[in-house]
């Protein structure tokens, strides 16, 4: 087996806007010559901020990463709305008052998104209507009709007066910041589309930033021209999991499907969290994805082995 055949970790990237989260995650498989990349947390085009990547055996945990909570920045502009949900898309109304909405005012509608609340994805994204992403039929003219969604805000935020950046398509009540913690699923257009209809008018957004999933933080990640060899993390340096070390002969059992009763330190895993045990072996390197329960450590999935 070759060295770059067995190549397997994490990569933490910070998307700029304007950009496709595919195509920030290209040079991934010249640099480490495989097509197995993967991607957890796709952004718009116009978002920034955090993706995280996985290369070789390493994109079988991506499931875990995406289920990690979200934090985000934003702008939300109240007095137009647009086909997008995006300041610059094509203008579809605007507020016939134009009075400016106080802080105060926002603040007063921030608690009814707190919490679990069902929200409608926006017509331009991705969710797939009898296998047809709704965006693609959008821009053929057809009509979509998408479902409610249950999604949890742990924390909403105003964060005070924004300015508005340039080619608005439409005229502005008020600008405002916010920072939003949140769950997977959670699309800010349409939460921002929410909060303006709250506040008895319309809106859109602008400056969408992810700034962290789980605990992996976009300031410890690296822009798409700065990747190179040395941006690829190990799993159990960047994911909040438990980590236990096995011997061989506890490798080779769990490769071969088998639970362990554990007699080691005690395992502690998190409140909400996925039950999911990082287990390295001597050479520290990450070999399985296991389960915890009853004194017994339990295989989910097997990586010591390059199956490529």
């Amino acid at each position: 087996m070759s060295s770059k055949a067995s190549v397997s970790g994490l990569i933490l990237l910070d998307k700029p806007a304007g950009v496709t989260s595919c195509n920030a995650l290209f040079p991934l498989r010249k640099i480490f010559k495989t097509r197995r990349v993967g991607h957890a947390g796709s952004l718009d085009m116009r978002a920034s901020g955090l993706i995280v990547a996985a290369v070789g055996r390493a994109t079988r945990l991506l499931p875990f990463v995406e289920a990690g909570e979200k934090s985000y920045t934003f702008t939300a502009h109240f007095g137009y709305s647009t086909e997008t949900d995006e300041w610059d898309g094509a203008l579809v109304a605007e507020d016939s008052e134009t009075a400016p909405i106080s802080e105060e005012e926002v603040q007063k509608i921030l608690p009814q998104f707190i919490g679990e609340i069902d929200q409608i994805p926006p017509d331009y994204s991705a969710v797939k209507l009898n296998g047809k992403r709704a965006s693609d039929l959008k821009r053929k003219g057809r009509e979509v009709e998408l479902k409610a969604r249950r999604i949890y805000i742990r924390q909403l935020e105003c964060l005070g007066k924004a300015d508005a950046p340039a080619e608005i398509s439409g005229r502005i009540r008020s600008s405002y910041q916010f920072r939003c913690d949140c769950s997977k699923g959670t699309y800010i257009r349409s939460l921002v589309r929410d909060m303006a209809k709250a506040l008895g008018t319309i809106g859109a957004v602008s400056g969408i930033r992810r700034t962290r999933i789980g605990h992996m933080l976009v300031t410890d990640a690296v822009r798409p021209e700065e990747l190179n060899e040395n941006s690829l993390l190990k799993p159990q340096e960047c994911m909040h999991f438990p980590v236990v070390e096995f011997t061989d002969r506890q490798v080779e059992a769990v490769r071969n499907g088998r639970s362990i009763s554990w007699n080691g330190e005690a395992i502690q895993i998190e409140e909400d969290a996925p039950n999911l045990i990082l287990a390295v072996g001597k050479d520290g390197e990450l070999k399985a994805g296991c389960s915890f329960e009853d004194g017994k450590i339990s295989p989910k999935f097997f990586l010591g082995i390059d199956d490529e």
